[in-house]
């Protein structure tokens, strides 16, 4: 699965054809429709990729850009798409922190070519997992919940590291001990890993009882759902 995308757009139709061709590609999409919708998904979803346009009702694509740029060091990467094609309009945008500046109207498959240009440069960001305000940063060893950070311990940390790498595979108990454990201490059963997942839910569900992201597979094992 290649990363997310949040395109902000108030064209549907150009919002939908961009999305098209991203989801065709094997990248993750949300769309926004305004500023404001913008702001609230960015901080949901934390993509690796904002394609925004710079005229946007309710908050500009000038002030979203600003915002997510100052927002974290770890900032996604934005193509900043708009009609205005002047030299001074590009070197406005790129100064407001735009990795990349699209002057409309564009071809989806130039904006695809953009697109996988700026993730070489920003790729970085993309190292991090974030799924519905959960967010596991490798680098860091960290863990957020809704901008609040997690105790986790090494086992739970790679754990969900390594189940949200991979959202909606089923994995046995004794494929998810190889992850943790991986040199099989002998001492260590399988059942360990329900110990594991039990503490996690703890922490990561809204309801530890009914989980929504850790869910069981009868007969199976454990899955990351990511729906």
């Amino acid at each position: 699965m290649k990363p997310e995308v949040l395109i902000v757009e108030d064209d549907r139709k150009i919002s939908n054809l961009i999305s098209i061709y991203l989801a065709n590609e094997g990248y993750g999409v949300k769309q926004a429709y305004d500023g404001e919708e913008g702001k609230e998904l960015y901080l949901l979803h934390r993509p690796c990729l904002l394609i925004l346009d710079l005229m946007l009702p309710k908050w500009s694509g000038e002030e979203l850009c600003r915002f997510v740029k100052e927002e974290s060091k770890d900032s996604p990467g934005v193509i900043m798409l708009s009609a205005k094609g002047t030299t001074e309009d590009r070197i406005s945008g790129l100064r407001l922190g735009a990795d990349d500046y699209m002057t409309k109207p564009f071809s989806p498959e130039e904006l695809m070519a953009h697109v996988e240009a700026v993730l070489r440069r920003t790729g970085h960001v993309c190292q991090k997992l974030s799924h519905e305000g959960l967010e596991v940063k490798p680098r860091k060893g960290e863990v957020w919940l809704d901008g609040k950070r997690l105790e986790l311990t090494h086992y739970e940390f790679n754990l969900l590291y390594f189940m949200m790498d991979h959202k909606d595979q089923v994995f046995t108990r004794e494929q998810l001990l190889e992850q943790i454990h991986p040199h099989g201490e002998a001492d260590i059963l399988a059942r360990t890993i329900d110990a594991h997942i039990k503490k996690l839910r703890r922490k990561i569900e809204t309801d530890a009882s009914d989980p929504k992201r850790i869910v069981t597979v009868r007969g199976m094992g454990y899955k990351y759902a990511s729906h």
